[in-house]
């Protein structure tokens, strides 16, 4: 039995995910929010984590304190519970704001998630390996956003998955990055080569698309638990690096090209 973990900002979309995983017979699905993240990854121990890059929890994920998804040690897995099964991490706990002593419920930060999930690997080989994370990472990206693909081969996922394709190809996707094996949907083929030009690095991707979204200086620093300084820095390198003229100029180049 594979446990897969799908994680989504949005509930419509996660529970959809899981509901088309779910009905694989050697798969266990959970589906949860990115703020539950750290906390649904503990309790399960998933296998394989999917995502979509498009979303906003992951991209501060792997632009802030995030790296490779990979379970940390904590509390035992749950067993499976039967072929096909699916439940949401959602269910059964206490909402923000409920009350009674002991049943607030702590909102993981990206920094708390990456605590989760972004510090334990285990060697791909038994000898001289290099270090793979232990909760493999599928991601969903579309077609034409390279950016997307860069900040998941960053980020060490095995799985890329075209969400403008046929859906039969997540179930396979999931099962061999279980296996520890790499799946790329070949019509991601022309952004892989896109994305391997980039001259930006995952944070700086994610620092360039916050301030493509209108963020200032002070929210990209704390959505992305770094310095103004620093975030001032990210940024004037991102300007030198898309040899714009200005900070507006480096987001019109770097959108056209499709990288946030």
């Amino acid at each position: 039995m594979i446990r897969v973990l799908v994680a989504h900002d949005t509930c419509l979309l996660r529970s959809a995910l899981a509901a088309l995983l779910g009905r694989e017979a050697d798969f266990e699905v959970t589906d949860t929010a990115w703020p539950r993240l750290a906390e649904s990854a503990r309790d399960l121990r998933p296998d394989v984590c999917v995502v979509d890059a498009d979303c906003t929890g992951w991209r501060q994920h792997v632009g802030g304190s995030g790296g490779p998804l990979g379970v940390a040690p904590g509390r035992p897995g749950r067993p499976a519970t039967g072929a096909g099964s699916r439940r949401s991490a959602d269910a059964g706990r206490a909402r923000p704001g409920d009350a009674g002593p002991g049943r607030g419920v702590a909102r993981p930060t990206a920094g708390s998630a990456a605590a989760a999930l972004g510090l334990a690997t285990t060697s791909a080989t038994a000898v001289g390996g290099p270090a793979r994370p232990r909760c493999a990472l599928v991601v969903l990206t579309g077609a034409g956003r390279p950016g997307n693909l860069r900040r998941a081969h960053e980020a060490h996922a095995l799985g890329f998955v075209n969400k403008d394709r046929s859906a039969d190809r997540l179930p396979t996707a999931v099962r061999q990055a279980a296996q520890g094996k790499r799946f790329v949907d070949e019509s991601l083929a022309v952004e892989f080569l896109q994305a391997a030009e980039m001259p930006l690095t995952r944070r700086e991707l994610s620092v360039l698309s916050l301030s493509a979204e209108g963020a200032p200086v002070t929210e990209i620093a704390r959505r992305l638990h770094l310095s103004d300084g620093t975030v001032r820095n990210y940024l004037a390198a991102i300007t030198r690096k898309t040899g714009a003229r200005n900070r507006v100029d480096a987001i019109r180049i770097s959108q056209v090209a499709g990288w946030v």
